[in-house]
C-alpha cells in the first residue's frame, strides 16, 4: 500500500454525532450539536465532549458540572443539525425544534431530549483546557434507552443502525455489523502468540 504524509488533523473518522443537552439551574436549557465525543473509561463509565469556550453551551457545562449526551436516531437530523449551527444565545433550541425537554433522575439542572432513543446524564469529573476545546470528562451516572435501542440483557444495541455518524462536514448512518470480537481468533485468521 503507497502512502504519503499529510499535515497533522483530526482524521479520525466516523464519529458519532450527539445532542449534548445542558443548564444552569432554572435557566433556560440549552442544545448543542458535538461530535467530539467519545467513551473515556469503563469504570467509572466516563464520557467526555469537547466545546470551545465561546459556545453558548460552555459556560452552562462549566458552571453547573453536568451533562446529557443524548443519542439521536435518523428521524432528528434536521433538528441535530439546527442544534449545532444556531446559538442558544439567540434562540431557546427545544421551542424552535419542537424536541422535548424531559427531567433527569440524578442530575439537577441538565434535561433530557425525550426523542432521542438514548442518553447518558453526566456529571464531570475533570475538565481539559486545549487550545481551541475544553474537554470535559463526564462520568455517567444514569443511562436512558428506548425499547428499540436495548436488548433483553438491559444493555443497549451496539450500533443501531439509525444511529447518526459525522466526518468532515457530512453525516452519515452507520453500516451493516461485520463481525464480534475475538472472530479472527475462534476462526484461527493468523499463527503465534499474538501479543
Amino acid at each position: 500500500m503507497s502512502r504519503r504524509s499529510i499535515e497533522p488533523g483530526t482524521h479520525l473518522y466516523p464519529v458519532p454525532a450527539v445532542m449534548v443537552s445542558c443548564a444552569v439551574d432554572a435557566g433556560v436549557p440549552n442544545i448543542i450539536t458535538i461530535a467530539w465525543t467519545g467513551v473515556v473509561s469503563s469504570q467509572p463509565p466516563a464520557v467526555g465532549v469537547g466545546v470551545r469556550p465561546s459556545r453558548h453551551s460552555y459556560d452552562l457545562i462549566r458552571e453547573s458540572g453536568e451533562f446529557v449526551v443524548n443519542l439521536p436516531d435518523d428521524h432528528l437530523l434536521a433538528e441535530l443539525d439546527y442544534c449545532g449551527v444556531v446559538s442558544g444565545r439567540e434562540v431557546d433550541k427545544f421551542e424552535a425544534t419542537g424536541l422535548t425537554a424531559a427531567a433527569p433522575e440524578v442530575l439537577q439542572s441538565a434535561p433530557l431530549i425525550k426523542e432521542c432513543p438514548m442518553s447518558l446524564e453526566c456529571k464531570v469529573i475533570k475538565r481539559v483546557s486545549l487550545e481551541s476545546h475544553d474537554y470535559f470528562i463526564g462520568r455517567v451516572v444514569r443511562t436512558h434507552v428506548a425499547r428499540q435501542w436495548a436488548r433483553d440483557d438491559q444493555a443497549p444495541v451496539p450500533i443501531p443502525e439509525e444511529m447518526i455518524s459525522y466526518a468532515r462536514g457530512t453525516y452519515y448512518s452507520l453500516g451493516r455489523p461485520m463481525a464480534e470480537q475475538g472472530f479472527s481468533v475462534k476462526e484461527e485468521h493468523f499463527s503465534g502468540d499474538g501479543g
